[in-house]
């Protein structure tokens, strides 16, 4: 997704002008909207931390006598080529890949906020440096300069996760920095400005504040952007390597077996699409919720 188009979407009020009937929806109907994406995404979260006491076995235990079992009431997804217990694997898989795309998803947004402040609020040699750096990055597509810093650190989590910070918070800056450059001209922030206000009062008074209602709607559209970077990434073997369980490497290790067992990839295959499904109506509902309140 370019930035225009994120910034389209998070920011609905700066780039759309014009509102139709369906954008009148009350404040009520737009919370309600958002609640069964939101206890969705809860659930998921609380099995995800709740791994070590849901998980009926070891998710790493190899037991050759019972590989490829089919689901029963033994083991209800059934297990791997090497007997592992796949809902074990699938809980603690979803620990790591939604911990991983949690944080990616933190450090794209604050890293974005800061450099976005910093460009629109200083303005002068700051923001040509900030602007001229964004102008370059984004110039690559997103995926690309993933791939090139991954290529550098090399596979593994925390390059994984360097690389998705990396490659993700230049869109999000570009958006904050539009975001301060219209706030600065609001009265207010003029008013704050005449009576000498010191910047860092003004920053964090008038500008965050305005700023954080988009915040988490563009952190909320990231998870299943990141999401599906993650599962595809660890999939070619490029993010969360083996053993560890994880979405994307449950899905790679039943690749050889679909056709005689597809529920391998199924469930974390169906994971996966509910929780990118999820997060995006929870951010569509977030986004219009945002819109109507300004």
């Amino acid at each position: 997704m370019s930035a225009l188009e994120t910034a389209r979407r998070a920011t609905p009020a700066l780039w759309r002008p014009a509102r139709g009937a369906a954008r009148r929806r009350s404040r009520p109907g737009r919370a309600r909207a958002s609640l069964l994406p939101g206890v969705a995404l809860l659930a998921f979260a609380l099995a995800a931390l709740c791994a070590p006491v849901l998980a009926p076995r070891d998710p790493d235990t190899i037991e050759m006598g019972v590989a490829l079992a089919e689901p029963g009431a033994e083991y209800p997804l059934g297990t791997d080529q090497l007997g592992r217990d796949q809902l074990s694997r699938l809980l603690y898989g979803g620990r790591a890949t939604l911990s991983l795309t949690l944080a990616g998803t933190l450090g794209i947004v604050t890293i974005g906020l800061l450099a976005g402040v910093a460009a629109g609020y200083a303005g002068g040699r700051v923001d040509l440096l900030i602007s001229t750096v964004l102008t370059v990055l984004l110039a690559l597509p997103s995926l690309l300069l993933t791939l090139a810093i991954l290529g550098i650190l090399g596979p593994g989590t925390r390059s994984l996760l360097i690389a998705l910070i990396g490659a993700g918070w230049v869109g999000h800056a570009r958006i904050f920095r539009a975001s301060v450059l219209a706030l600065r001209e609001q009265p207010y922030v003029e008013a704050a400005f005449g009576a000498g206000a010191s910047p860092a009062r003004i920053v964090l008074r008038h500008l965050l504040p305005n700023l954080l209602p988009t915040a988490v709607v563009l952190a909320t559209l990231d998870l299943g952007t990141l999401l599906l970077t993650v599962s595809s990434l660890s999939f070619l073997g490029m993010g969360v390597q083996p053993p560890t369980a994880d979405w994307g490497v449950m899905l790679n290790d039943a690749r050889p077996f679909f056709g005689e067992m597809p529920t391998l990839a199924l469930a974390p295959g169906v994971c996966i699409t509910a929780v990118a499904l999820a997060s995006n109506l929870l951010g569509d509902a977030l986004r219009d919720l945002v819109d109507v309140g300004r």
